[in-house]
């Protein structure tokens, strides 16, 4: 791993965006649809790019835009769409062109009453809420976020009805439509400016935080919360849960400290990530080394990334868990401590997360349902209750109500900080605490994840690969026992491969957001152990690549 030796210092100057540049190119770069890097392409969490290279301008917001309102139209999707932005320097550019785009389409938008920003939990809260009990009139929704990403980034993401992440169906027919608006010139897109369009009598306001925040006790127990006192230190990453956090404080009384209410596109507050890039990213120690410097100070202490999407959890006791540590801890704790829950309620994770889940659960007598990596395969076991959590490696989770009823279908990176609170509350014991009871119990497993750059060819051979690329019948000197290229929770295609023996496994599957292809390792033996995984998981992926006729070179992040 080639850890930059800036990472988990203060940000530099010199590494600091230009924001009029960047805005500036918003609105003056030309896309050519002919280039691959500069067409609308949708990965697992919507379309993602810097409007410095072409790949996220005004031209791509106008035509997405317009593609989900011929969508709507399709579908007959004809309730309000709940649209919401995140603090990177091109949300707010690519929410009003959005907005002149839907206002032209005479769609009924809810934007936030204070002008303000709006996690992506908050979106698909207000879209199921909306749409309880409705069978016409169906509400929908886009977050304008490139999540955690580094500040030259813009994002935006559209959910349909369900709340939760259009599937790939889904974003096919956008992006083919989108691409195609483009090729025209936008000819066929219907807008007003802005100046008439956010006065538009189709655009309402709609008070997302008060909503969200007043609809928290039926999730979290924020009354054991406030009756331990319990000291809570909050670190919102210059994001769109920094109004929320001092909200809950307040209106519930509970004993918490946001130690940076800094909104700031530069992100300058931030401390670097490992390859040297600022990141939002709860889940690195490199980013989160002033909150986990702080740890001291509280009893137990969070951080959500900047559309609050992600959770990352500092405890007293053993600083930043990692999001495979913290998964295994919440779900102990929830299958125990809601008693409303449905003994048939599984537990769900995607394929790269850490085997202790799958442990935990079998103690627990829960179904384990294990699916692709991509948080849309989780909505239709949330939506009717039959999963009662899920999470992926990447640190995004979400859980039913207390009563057994689905919260969100998105990613929330609010409430699995709040249930932190709730069992060190609860339990007199803080996350980091309860992972090592965990360890004592089920083994103590060493997790890594590589990145290196592929070619888009090379992602396709890497998402193409077979049970027949592994010619051994062991890994690491264990038996194989099994060959995925199918999730077993779903039987969809993983987009890769994942090798099992009884104290370890790899995963190697192409990024579907960036030029990398990633290979995910765990050992419940040792560091040795480890690195046999990896290495022979690395020999697999470079013949592979070797055969595309281009060497992999690792790096790791």
């Amino acid at each position: 791993m080639n850890v930059s030796p800036k990472a988990g210092k203060p940000a530099e100057t010199s590494i600091l965006i230009d924001v009029p540049k960047l805005v500036d190119a918003y609105y003056a770069g030309r896309p050519d649809p002919s280039v691959l890097a500069q067409r609308v392409t949708f990965g697992t969490s919507g379309h993602r790019g810097c409007s410095l290279e072409n790949s996220f301008n005004e031209a791509h917001i106008l035509a997405i835009t317009q593609a989900i309102c011929l969508y709507r139209k399709q579908q007959g999707i004809d309730g309000p769409l709940y649209i919401g932005i995140d603090t990177h320097a091109l949300s707010e550019p690519a929410f009003k062109s959005a907005l002149e785009v839907l206002a032209g389409n005479s769609v009924d938008v809810m934007v936030d009453a204070e002008s303000g920003y709006t996690p992506t939990p908050v979106i698909s809260h207000a879209i199921l809420r909306y749409n309880r009990g409705r069978q016409r009139g169906l509400a929908d929704g886009i977050v304008v976020t490139p999540s955690h990403n580094p500040p030259r980034f813009g994002g935006f993401k559209y959910d349909p009805p369900h709340g939760g992440p259009a599937d790939t169906q889904v974003t096919a027919w956008i992006q083919e439509q989108a691409n195609t608006l483009i090729a025209n010139n936008l000819r066929e897109v219907a807008r007003i400016p802005f100046e008439r369009a956010h006065t538009a009598s189709t655009v309402h306001r709609h008070e997302y935080l008060a909503s969200y925040v007043e609809d928290l006790p039926a999730v979290v127990d924020l009354d054991a919360i406030e009756h331990s006192g319990v000291k809570i230190g909050v670190d919102p990453l210059g994001g769109a849960s920094v109004a929320y956090w001092d909200a809950i404080g307040h209106r519930y009384g509970i004993n918490l400290e946001v130690v940076n209410h800094a909104i700031d596109p530069t992100f300058r507050f931030m401390t670097v990530d490992w390859d040297g890039q600022i990141r939002m990213d709860p889940s690195s120690a490199y980013a989160m080394a002033r909150m986990v410097g702080l740890k001291d100070r509280f009893d137990v202490a969070f951080a959500s990334d900047t559309d609050a999407d992600r959770h990352g959890i500092v405890s007293h006791s053993q600083g930043l868990l990692n999001p495979n540590q913290y998964l295994s801890v919440a779900i102990s704790y929830l299958f125990v401590n809601r008693p409303q829950w449905s003994p048939a309620v599984a537990v769900g994770k995607t394929i790269v997360s850490s085997s202790m889940i799958d442990r935990v659960a079998a103690h627990l007598s829960r179904r384990l349902i294990e699916v692709p990596v991509g948080f849309k395969w989780f909505v239709e076991g949330l939506i009717d209750g039959s999963v009662g959590f899920c999470g992926e490696e990447s640190s995004g989770a979400t859980f039913l109500r207390r009563d057994g009823s689905v919260w969100t279908t998105d990613k929330d990176g609010i409430v699995p900080n709040l249930l932190a609170a709730e069992i060190t509350a609860r339990t007199g014991s803080d996350p980091g605490e309860h992972y090592r009871m965990l360890t004592a119990e089920f083994g103590d497993p060493l997790y890594e994840r590589l990145d290196a750059p592929a070619t888009p060819e090379q992602k396709d051979r890497l998402a193409k690969l077979s049970p027949e690329a592994v010619t051994a019948s062991t890994l690491a000197g264990e038996l194989i026992i099994a060959k995925l290229t199918n999730a077993p929770g779903n039987q969809a295609p993983i987009g890769g491969l994942k090798v099992i023996a009884a104290n370890g496994w790899f995963a190697a599957r192409p990024s579907g957001t960036e030029s990398i292809y990633k290979i995910y390792a765990e050992s419940f033996k040792d560091r040795d152990h480890l690195n046999a995984v990896v290495s022979e998981a690395q020999a697999i992926v470079e013949r592979t690549l070797e055969s595309s006729g281009s060497p992999a070179r690792d790096t790791e992040e």
